[in-house]
């Protein structure tokens, strides 16, 4: 999944909010199910608990999303600090944005009479979630609706083949992707999956993305899919973490749920019979290197080396990633 691009300079409030929901639509929505346990929804609330309105509300639980926030109260430096609170140091700022109505004197093409008219413009401020700032009130820090208890099927197997492959994870928010910029995988905490199967199968998708990292396997699918890279990107992850569900014993169904990919997959494979066959060799790549570093060899690995998953480049990629 990907997160939101770099806030650009001197863009205006409209089409800083368009620019995040097109990037966010372009990566694909997420209509289904996930398999762990959300937190409980509710309209994003400013520092004196009165509601936003309007596209603030749907902008703020995007960034609330994006980000990992679960507490429903945003607020601006100010009025944190009035609060007893401190922003964290780095944390960034988002948006909130109102119309502002002011006056205008305008003069009338033919008759020359000057009139004032009552106009809007749109403007904006910046805002910090209460997730962002320490030593606030504990209203601002609602309890989870759910209480953290560890899901069954946990073993000692699989939590060191994970452990051994050197990927950057860290377990924050409720959604999962990984950042090809910062090469780093954010997952949900375990403790809100219905299983732990489910969260090594969410895992392995991720390191699937995980190995295609330049200094890995340097998968770039843009030369060969264009404006379909995303979408052949994801089917590569899709495939290589059925192969690693197939090797590990995980499950795979809930893979099937990705229906806001499905248009795109269907596109991608009518305009070009041969995108399967590099999706599933990418796919081999990725599973293989995965494998290996987390110390796993299957007898299909060993039997049929250098012939259809390129084991020279996994081998050169297992080194690169040690």
């Amino acid at each position: 999944m990907a997160k939101p691009v770099s806030r650009q300079s001197q863009e205006s409030p409209a089409a800083r909010i368009t620019r995040e929901i097109i990037t966010r639509l372009e990566a694909g929505t997420r209509p289904w199910v996930r398999p762990w346990r959300g937190t409980r929804t509710s309209r994003p609330l400013r520092a004196c608990g009165v509601p936003y309105r309007g596209l603030n509300v749907f902008w703020l639980w995007l960034m609330a999303d994006l980000c990992g926030f679960n507490s429903p109260y945003w607020m601006t430096y100010r009025q944190a600090t009035q609060l007893g609170g401190q922003v964290r140091r780095g944390e960034k700022s988002t948006i909130a944005i109102f119309y502002k109505s002011y006056a205008k004197e305008v003069e009338a093409p033919v008759t020359g009479e000057r009139t004032s008219e009552a106009r809007r413009v749109l403007k904006a401020y910046a805002i910090f979630s209460a997730d962002q700032v320490d030593g606030l009130p504990a209203r601002y820090y609602p309890a989870p609706e759910i209480t953290p208890v560890e899901p069954a099927g946990r073993q000692a197997d699989l939590d060191a083949f994970f452990a051994a492959i050197p990927a950057q994870v860290r377990h924050h928010g409720d959604e999962a992707y990984y950042e090809p910029t910062a090469d780093r995988i954010t997952m949900p905490s375990p403790t809100l999956f219905m299983g732990f199967d489910h969260y090594y199968a969410t895992l392995a998708h991720e390191l699937s993305h995980w190995s295609g990292h330049d200094s890995r396997l340097a998968r770039d699918l843009k030369g060969r899919f264009g404006t379909s890279a995303y979408a052949a990107e994801e089917l590569v992850a899709e495939m290589s973490s059925a192969m690693l569900g197939a090797e590990l014993g995980l499950p795979v169904a809930h893979l099937d749920h990705h229906a806001s990919y499905i248009d795109h997959w269907l596109t991608l494979l009518r305009d070009d019979e041969r995108a399967i066959l590099t999706a599933a060799a990418k796919a081999e790549e990725a599973s293989s290197l995965l494998l290996k570093l987390g110390g796993r060899r299957t007898s299909i690995h060993d039997e049929h080396a250098d012939v259809e998953s390129g084991e020279a480049d996994v081998d050169a990629a297992v080194a690169r990633a040690a």
